[in-house]
């Protein structure tokens, strides 16, 4: 399969000329970081078709050249033309995935492990599971959130519409008759001659917000303080705590089983999970295997690792099949987040209608009851 790419690539470059295409390539990446990142699913179909195509007998070059040749969009073409083009000059592919700027150190050394040890297969396989489980995990937690965050957006957009149009229509009804009107009424009409203010005040604060954790979430104390909230909300803690420890040793399986050294694969599986006692935990956990303990002996120290997560590793560790084990303990935290994501979804759909329900009709029992009093008295 010919493929028409620069025809000068083959042809040595003057200092002058690598230079100036030093400064494109590093101008390409920034426009890339900021024009949405290559996020895990396009990294995932990356893995896979140089996997399936090097099985096939396909040379790393060529193969390179056929994924340029499919990629739909301009910025993933640019990314892997600057690839191959260093490939080309004479770069392993490890160190050209590096200097790409769209793979983590854990991805590059990965790599690197299994070009040095004539295992890519084995490893582009394990980065193809890795990855695959992680979009399905973000798939599963968004469609979880989505239907929420819709009815949310609904309700917000009903009581916009109720506050601006109904309130005001019943309130110059009632001025007419000029008779007192029920504490609740009053209250809802007061909201309604309000309300511009109001949501005002409400978006401001909520881009106040998304400008103050943007401009905070990387700051120490920030991180140190969300994931200490969060692990003392009940539901909540079960379903971060075991988000990460699923990444914790889907990482470290991955890694070990490339022939990656275990303190070298916590130091890089800390850099790949962004949560802070779990950072912290390895952090400790790298010094004291370093002193010649073993892994669960480390971990034993956190309340972040359950009892059960590292009996099993002591097992596997004792047995010498550590490895199988993590990738045993991975498997079984994906299912475990994926059933508790969808018993939360299926409970706050009923609670968010119910929701919905009691404001609306808190609006409307608030316009009607004058009536019904009204009523009441031409009855008398």
């Amino acid at each position: 399969m010919s493929i028409k790419l620069n025809q000068n690539m083959d042809l040595p470059l003057s200092k002058k000329e690598e230079k100036a295409e030093q400064k494109v390539g590093l101008l390409q990446r920034d426009i890339q970081l900021f024009g949405g990142g290559f996020g895990d699913k396009k990294k995932e179909s990356f893995f896979s078709d140089l996997r399936t195509l090097l099985l096939a007998g396909v040379d790393l070059k060529s193969s390179l050249e056929i994924i340029i040749e499919e990629q739909p969009k301009k910025k993933e073409k640019e990314l892997f033309l600057g690839i191959y083009e260093d490939i080309m000059r004479g770069k392993s592919l490890a160190m050209s995935m590096k200097d790409s700027g769209q793979f983590s150190d854990y991805e590059y050394y990965s790599v690197e492990i299994g070009e040095e040890s004539n295992r890519l297969h084995a490893v582009l396989e394990e980065l193809i599971r890795f990855y695959a489980g992680r979009a399905a995990l973000k798939k599963q937690i968004y469609s979880v959130l989505s239907y929420p965050l819709f009815v949310l957006m609904i309700t917000i957009g009903l009581v916009y519409f109720m506050m601006n149009n109904v309130v005001p229509m019943f309130a110059d009804v009632y001025k007419q008759f000029g008779s007192d009107l029920p504490p609740l009424t009053k209250r809802i009409v007061n909201i309604s001659n309000h309300f511009p203010t109001y949501m005002m005040v409400f978006g401001g604060v909520v881009i106040g917000l998304f400008i103050f954790i943007n401009t905070q979430k990387k700051q120490e104390w920030f991180r140190k303080s969300i994931s200490t909230v969060a692990l003392r909300i009940p539901k909540v803690k079960s379903l971060v705590q075991m988000t990460y420890l699923a990444r914790f040793t889907q990482s470290m399986h991955l890694l070990l089983s490339s022939k990656t050294p275990l303190v070298k694969s916590l130091e890089l599986t800390r850099k790949m999970i962004k949560f802070y006692p779990l950072e912290q935990a390895i952090d400790q956990i790298v010094k004291d295997v370093a002193k010649g303990k073993s892994l669960h002996e480390g971990m034993a120290a956190f309340s972040i690792f359950p009892s059960r997560m590292i009996s099993l590793i002591k097992v596997g560790e004792s047995v010498n099949q550590l490895e199988p084990m993590l990738e045993k303990l991975s498997r079984q935290y994906n299912e475990d987040l994926k059933h508790q994501t969808t018993i939360i979804g299926k409970i706050m759909e009923p609670m968010i209608i119910l929701i919905i329900g009691i404001v609306v009709g808190i609006i409307l029992v608030a316009m009607y009851m004058p009536m019904f009093n009204m009523s009441n008295i031409i009855a008398q």
